[in-house]
């Protein structure tokens, strides 16, 4: 028996229309870890950044960081084995009634995602920790929690499992899955693979969950 981590956060927005700052894909992806020490030497990387005068925040955060920022993370990840799964959902063919409700459309993305990943990361006497990056107001991060325990409990029925909602900032783990999302993400939205290239070799899907579908409701 051993524990699975899954480590996960998403990019793009929860809303529906088109215009500036509307995101065409709602994606998850997820690191999938036997051990978290990938997560421990970024932290390390973090000290020893600052030390040494780089711009460094308080966490890191793709979108935030200064680029030879970003260039130390990715150099670290590249030395570490890990998996990364994407699922996409390309939000103008989105149905209406999953549009409408953001909490059933957050759940329904990771339905998808997690029902084919966990089959095949984790055996039948494995845990599985998820742990996923937190959004939104307390409500709104409670309503989370509680779809990922429901998914959870579906597609790993007969294993044990926690689940965590935390803030990224927390969990260094879930900054590297921050930094692989953000690497899938400009390569869909922006055609942009110079972040993705880094981390092909441990890129095992990218699914769009919605390909086969010409329907576009906006």
């Amino acid at each position: 028996m051993a524990r699975v981590y899954i480590f996960g956060d998403e990019s793009g927005n929860l809303d529906f229309r088109n215009g500036q700052g509307a995101s065409k894909y709602f994606i998850v992806s997820t690191v999938t870890l036997h051990d978290c020490a990938v997560g421990n030497d970024l932290t390390e990387l973090k000290r020893r950044l600052h030390w040494e005068g780089y711009p460094v925040n308080d966490y890191f955060h793709a979108v935030a960081d200064k680029q030879v920022v970003r260039d130390k993370v990715f150099e670290l990840l590249c030395q570490h084995e890990f998996r990364v799964d994407a699922t996409l959902l390309d939000k103008p063919k989105t149905v209406p009634h999953l549009a409408s409700d953001e909490i059933r459309f957050y759940k329904q993305a990771w339905y998808l995602h997690l029902k084919y990943l966990v089959p095949r990361v984790v055996a039948s006497d494995d845990e599985v920790f998820l742990i996923a990056a937190s959004f939104g107001t307390k409500a709104k991060k409670t309503a989370a929690h509680n779809a990922l325990r429901d998914v959870i409990a579906h597609v790993a029925p007969s294993r044990t499992f926690e689940v965590a909602f935390w803030p990224a900032s927390t969990d260094p783990c879930l900054q590297v899955a921050d930094y692989c999302c953000w690497a899938i993400q400009r390569k869909w939205e922006s055609k942009d693979a110079r972040s993705h290239v880094l981390i092909a070799d441990k890129v095992k899907t990218e699914f769009d969950a919605f390909a086969i579908s010409n329907q576009q409701y906006y």
